[in-house]
C-alpha cells in the first residue's frame, strides 16, 4: 500500500467517525502521536498505539463535536497533512469553540508510525 493508499483510507475512515478501525488498521503498534500543546491531564509526546486508543476515548469523554470537517490527504514522499476544522464544547469547562488543526502523518511499512497535531491554542 503506498502512501497516497493510507493516506486516502486515513481521510475515509475519519469522515466516518470509524477512528477505532482508523487505529487499528492504519497505526503502526509503536506509533507516536506529538500534540502542539499538551491536553489537559495530558503529555504533550503519547507513545504507541494503545496509548493513542486512550488518548482517543479521553477526547471522545470530554468533548462533544457538534460537527466539521476533514480535508485532504495532501500527500508528500513519505508523509501526508489532512486539515480538520471541528465544532467542539469542551464538557469540563462547558465551553464551545472551533478548533482548526492540521494532522502531518508518516508513514513506514504501509502503517502510520507518526502523527504530528498543528494549532494555536
Amino acid at each position: 500500500m503506498s502512501t497516497l493508499d493510507v493516506a486516502k483510507r486515513y481521510v475515509e475512515l475519519v469522515k466516518e467517525h470509524k477512528n477505532a478501525e482508523c487505529l487499528n488498521e492504519l497505526f503502526a503498534s509503536d506509533a507516536v502521536s506529538v500534540e502542539a500543546g499538551a491536553p489537559p491531564g495530558q503529555e504533550r509526546t503519547t507513545r504507541g498505539v494503545d496509548a493513542i486508543r486512550g488518548k482517543s476515548k479521553w477526547w471522545n469523554e470530554t468533548h462533544i463535536v457538534h460537527g466539521g470537517s476533514v480535508d485532504g490527504p495532501f500527500p508528500h514522499d513519505d508523509r501526508f497533512a489532512v486539515k480538520f476544522s471541528f465544532d467542539v464544547t469542551f464538557k469540563p469547562e462547558n465551553r464551545r469553540f472551533t478548533m482548526n488543526e492540521v494532522g502531518l502523518f508518516t508513514v513506514k511499512d504501509d502503517k502510520i508510525v507518526k502523527e504530528e497535531f498543528f494549532y494555536t491554542q
